[in-house]
């Protein structure tokens, strides 16, 4: 049977950095400009003290990101300001002074003229790209890794977007669709960094922030104290990087402890905080994990270079993991609301359940410093995007491995 693999960086004192980029004054500008969107509303943040009883622990709280302008997943945050910054950059002016609604106006368009926005995607990415350039009446071309569902192919169709499946794993897509951006002309919407390409994918992180920025808004209204625990699921590492980046230089000493979560399958950033030999470490193949969102096997560099400075912990889980956190978050405590998660949404709170119900993965708790104190934090980042699979996993038991010890 699969196992749980815990990997962290020797560090001399337990650090809480700042990041300029992911400031609160960066992230009130993402989240003004997707506040300028119509159908813009904050997504739940939904407090489970059944659940926190069942696990012993003070207090559990989700955000579900289902909710996130009728898509179902979080990865709309991203693309569209990406493209918003863009249309600002080329422009030369400032994303604060452009709304969605100017940048639909007679004058933005004339100067803009008519863009293709390209990109790789598993399909939650690639259906925010669709559904912003339909928005704000651009084009898209999208492609998406074998395997990828056909409801996540036909979601992005239905947004407008050329959009195929291919016969190529995620990176290679991501490869095919800088090529076509570079023969074509389009401009490139991926949160995978390298050498030349760094603007877009830190704008997408940035994006990202729109989430913790709700999530403090909505704690700090309540009168509740910060999570003394944040676990961030992680593909590439941008979301992940983002949210690590911004708690750190919100909270600062009161920073959460950050617990970075991966497949077995597809787990570049945790084999590159086990190595620790400043390379990046990259997993190939088909990497055919449930946890379709986190099917990535190369490092986002500049989430890297956010993680190495304040993730605490880095834990690579079996694919029963997801499943488990989206059968819980499914069929919730006596008391406790329903949260419909899919598999990568839900892997973070299903890695955090086993730790705390298994007595063999003691020494794990241990390590992360779970106890009958601990406030956790997660971001389910999608609900029910395979509907199918969400079927067979929820309601057929597929992936289950049961929590008997």
């Amino acid at each position: 049977m699969e196992s749980f693999q815990l990997a962290t960086l020797p560090r001399e004192k337990r650090c809480a950095p700042k990041f300029s980029s992911f400031s609160i004054e960066e992230a009130q500008k993402a989240h003004d400009f997707h506040a300028s969107f119509p159908i813009y509303q904050p997504t739940p943040l939904t407090s489970l003290p059944g659940l926190a009883q069942a696990l012993g622990v003070k207090e559990i709280r989700v955000k579900d990101e289902s909710f996130r302008f009728g898509l179902n997943a979080f990865k709309v945050l991203g693309g569209s300001y990406a493209m918003g910054r863009y249309i600002a950059q080329r422009l030369g002016e400032d994303i604060t002074a452009l709304p969605a609604s100017r940048i639909l106006s007679p004058e933005i368009r004339a100067r803009l003229g008519d863009v293709t926005f390209v990109t790789a995607t598993d399909g939650n990415h690639g259906r925010g790209v669709a559904w912003t350039a339909h928005q704000l009446g651009q084009h898209s071309v999208v492609y998406m890794p074998k395997g990828s569902a056909p409801e996540r192919l036909h979601n992005i169709q239905a947004e407008g977007a050329d959009a195929s499946i291919t016969d190529l794993n995620y990176d290679e897509a991501v490869r095919l669709a800088n090529r076509q951006a570079q023969e074509q002309g389009w401009v490139m919407v991926q949160d995978t960094a390298w050498e030349g390409y760094t603007d877009i994918p830190l704008w997408i992180m940035q994006g990202y922030t729109t989430m913790g920025y709700e999530i403090v808004r909505q704690l700090e209204s309540e009168g509740a104290p910060p999570p003394t625990h944040l676990f961030l699921q992680a593909g590439v590492g941008s979301m992940a990087g983002a949210m690590a980046g911004f708690f750190s230089s919100y909270y600062e000493e009161q920073r959460p402890f950050l617990t970075i979560v991966e497949p077995n399958k597809a787990n570049c950033i945790f084999r590159t905080a086990q190595a620790n030999d400043g390379t990046l470490h990259f997993v190939t193949g088909n990497m055919d994990t449930i946890m379709a969102g986190l099917a990535c096997g190369e490092p986002c560099t500049i989430a890297w270079d956010v993680l190495r400075e304040c993730a605490d912990a880095f834990l690579s889980c079996p694919e029963y993991a997801a499943a488990d956190g989206m059968r819980i978050l499914a069929a919730p405590q006596r008391g406790d609301t329903p949260i419909v998660s899919g598999e990568s949404g839900a892997a973070s709170l299903g890695c955090a359940a086993n730790l705390l119900l298994h007595k063999s993965l003691l020494s794990l708790r241990e390590a992360l410093h779970l106890d009958e104190n601990s406030r956790l934090l997660f971001i389910s980042t999608e609900g029910d995007t395979d509907r199918d699979n969400y079927r067979k996993v929820v309601w057929g038991g597929k992936y289950s491995n049961g929590f008997e010890d």
